[in-house]
């Protein structure tokens, strides 16, 4: 896979080689059991995959490449580069300016934007609407698109059923960036319905088969509807992509759940007219890091430390996939670790920061299982290792390679 250059102090020389020992040893990757290093009076788990992807390092060469090769331009973003803060605020300090927030409101007024600006699409892509609008100001919208191949994969997939004749279902949730840009780009080909999860899509399922009635259709997915959407009729035909950071696991569910409606409704004779049984358009990464987090599952260990940027769709997976093993503890950086006995981290169903106490075990040498998030760079993922290790006088160094690398499944 291609080396990209980014920034050194994205990176850990440490991270980097636990997982080169790891790539060699596994080099088809079959084992996803996590790389345990013991220190004597801590021990921890770390998933086999995580940390940046291929579409974060991407765009993260791009955008700091565009940096370095344009001074004294004006340089935007049309939105936060990835879902990482520390990542963003870097870019702001190296003067990037950021158009518009997450959810499309404006910072920079778009009759402020001109020819010659140099605007940075992020990696989850961005509509058709806005791509139009920046080729009406003669803005570049390729040399400068660090749109995520995955995303674009999905998109190409989405033409593809749409070119058959069939209604793309969009597993997303419809005010995050990729699923907004994937809506967009769907709606060129076909009409297109989002559902966030498996409870949206059973009540999808009802619309299908005619318990419910076109009036609540129009109500319950009002703005996850491509415009003109037809009632009923473009519930006849069917398939399933997805945001490519959501739980497969569920996109897995929700097309099951769709294929087992139509089956009902139209006979088994029928449905492969009906069902575009469509393989999970998830990317890579996130495959793998789910794989990995669900593997953590299956070990024993005190508690688990999830890092990341709070707005990651990626990352909130994994949390809530460690949540129903272990107490599990969103971070975003080490500084949220304040103690043995407290501990700040972000609470996915709250929204909003909490406190955890007594999160690490008094009576004995606790076991941590650690993971991050796919726009989270390894180097916050060291810090909050060495954090831990300074509260039992262990340190994180070279050394570590050749003493405790070592995959669970190897003890």
């Amino acid at each position: 896979m291609k080396k990209f250059d980014i920034p050194d102090f994205y990176r850990s020389p440490i991270i980097s080689a636990i997982k080169a020992y790891r790539k060699t040893a596994d080099p088809l990757k079959k084992d996803f059991s996590p790389t345990r290093l013991e220190f004597g009076n801590i021990t921890l788990l770390i998933a086999r995959h995580f940390g940046f992807c291929y579409g974060v390092e991407n765009a993260i060469e791009i955008a700091y490449k565009t940096v370095r090769s344009n001074p004294g331009k004006r340089i935007f973003l049309l939105s936060e580069m990835i879902h990482n803060p520390h990542v963003n605020e870097d870019l702001k300090s190296n003067g990037v300016n950021f158009i518009m927030d997450n959810h499309g409101n404006q910072f920079v007024p778009w009759d402020e934007i001109t020819s010659d600006d140099i605007v940075i699409i992020p990696a989850f892509g961005t509509t058709v609407e806005t791509e139009n609008l920046l080729k009406s100001k003669n803005i570049d919208i390729v040399t400068y698109n660090t749109t995520c191949p995955f995303v674009e994969k999905v998109w190409n997939r989405s033409a593809a059923l749409g070119g058959k004749g069939y209604t793309i279902v969009i597993h997303g949730k419809h005010y995050h960036e990729e699923t907004r840009a994937t809506f967009s780009h769907t709606s060129l080909n076909s009409p297109s319905v989002i559902v966030r999860d498996l409870k949206e899509a059973r009540i999808l399922s009802e619309f299908i088969l005619g318990y419910k009635n076109e009036k609540e259709f129009y109500r319950f997915f009002e703005g996850k509807l491509t415009p003109h959407f037809k009632f009923p009729e473009d519930l006849e035909r069917i398939g399933v992509v997805n945001q490519t950071t959501m739980l497969a696991e569920e996109t897995e569910e929700i097309a099951n759940l769709l294929k087992q409606t139509m089956l009902q409704k139209y006979g088994e004779e029928n449905l492969k007219e009906r069902f575009a049984d469509t393989r999970d358009t998830l990317c890579y990464a996130t495959n793998d890091n789910q794989s990995a987090t669900y593997e953590l599952t299956k070990q024993n260990a005190d508690a688990a430390i999830v890092v990341g940027g709070y707005n990651s769709s990626n990352t909130s997976h994994l949390v809530e996939i460690l949540s129903a093993k272990f107490p599990t503890y969103f971070i975003s950086d080490p500084s949220k670790i304040i103690s043995k006995e407290e501990i700040l981290y972000f609470d996915i169903e709250q929204k909003k920061e909490a406190t955890g106490k007594n999160f690490l075990p008094k009576d004995r040498p606790p076991v941590i299982a650690i993971t991050s998030g796919a726009s989270c760079p390894d180097s916050l993922v060291e810090a909050v290792i060495r954090k831990l290790l300074s509260f039992y006088d262990a340190e994180f160094t070279p050394d570590i390679l050749s003493n405790y690398t070592r995959s669970v499944s190897e003890l």
